[in-house]
Formats: structure tokens, C-alpha cells, sequence
């Protein structure tokens, strides 16, 4: 998956063969075809893989209902130096305009996405850490556009998202979803 990402990244999906993939994993052609049948499959997988990353984000915090420490996360992961893998998610999404099975995949995981991140918003929200006056599915679907819109912009304008600003963003997030 890292060599299917990378290549995506750097070459656009238009750009991305199974040969290069190999050739970036250091493999065969063979072996990448032993695991995927075609590029489709493995641009398939690749989005899976990612949304995997973010599920796996929202399981480990849904039972404590600590947004700052999902925000920060993502922040983390996203704030590394290898951004590739941001690179990759809009060549896909952008791909994902044109081939309405692709595009399928990515509106369920998506969908899947902000449930989940509802849900915690939800419990937050009946802890008292979590305004009550906007429903918790507005709020999730508010956090995703602001989280889309930095992931965005990181490889745009690295310098933008340096570690203090990071904090002050997150900072900005948990005021506007706070309780008044």
C-alpha cells in the first residue's frame, strides 16, 4: 500500500501503473498482480487503507469523547514530514469525479466516517464537553470540512502548519465546539 500511495502521489493516478508500484515496493509485476487484479483494485485498496487509518482514529477515542486528542492526532500524522500520502488522497478524490465505482467507495467510507465521528460528538455532547445547540452530525460534518481543508493545504503550504500554528488551529476547533 505505501508503494501504491507513493506512486499515486508522484505520478497522479493517470501516471500510476501496477509496473511502477512494483518497481517502487521492489517487486514484480507478478507480485503485485498476485494481490490485485488490476490498477482499479489497487486504487480501491489504497483508499480503503487510508480510511482504515481514520477508523481505527475514531475507535481508539470513541469511548473517552476526547476530540483534542483525535484532532491532535490527526494533526500528527498529517503534520509528519511525508506528505505523500495527502498527495495521494486528492489524486484519488479527483479521480474519484470520473469513475462512479471509485467515487461509490469513497462516499460510503466517508459516510461510514462521520457516523462514527457523530456518535463520539454525541457522547460528548451528553458529558458536557461538546456544545449541545448544534446537532452532533452538523458538527461532524464541520470538523470534517475544516480537517479536509488543512490536510489540503499541508502540501500546498507546509510552512502554514508548523507546530505552534497546529496547536492554535486545534485550539480554535475545540472553542468552536465547546459549550457556550
Amino acid at each position: 500500500m505505501a508503494a501504491a500511495i507513493a506512486v499515486i502521489a508522484n505520478e497522479g493516478y493517470a501516471g500510476t501503473s501496477m509496473r511502477k508500484v512494483a518497481k517502487q515496493a521492489g517487486h514484480t509485476t507478478g507480485a503485485v498482480t498476485y494481490y490485485f487484479a488490476n490498477k482499479e483494485e489497487l486504487v480501491s485498496a489504497c483508499a480503503q487503507d487510508l480510511f482504515d487509518h481514520f477508523d481505527a482514529s475514531l475507535d481508539h477515542h470513541k469511548e473517552t469523547v476526547d476530540v483534542r486528542g483525535l484532532i491532535q492526532e490527526w494533526l500528527d500524522w498529517t503534520g509528519n514530514d511525508d506528505s505523500s500520502t495527502w498527495l495521494a488522497v486528492f489524486q484519488l478524490l479527483a479521480h474519484a469525479r470520473h469513475e462512479p465505482a471509485f467515487a461509490d467507495v469513497i462516499k460510503k467510507r466517508y459516510s461510514k466516517f462521520r457516523k462514527a465521528l457523530a456518535r463520539i460528538l454525541v457522547k460528548g455532547q451528553e458529558q458536557g464537553v461538546v456544545r449541545k445547540d448544534i446537532k452532533a452530525e452538523l458538527l461532524a460534518d464541520q470538523l470534517s470540512a475544516i480537517s479536509d481543508g488543512w490536510l489540503m493545504m499541508l502540501p500546498i503550504e507546509p510552512e502554514r502548519f508548523k507546530p505552534a500554528r497546529s496547536r492554535a488551529l486545534l485550539e480554535a476547533v475545540i472553542t468552536l465546539i465547546s459549550p457556550l
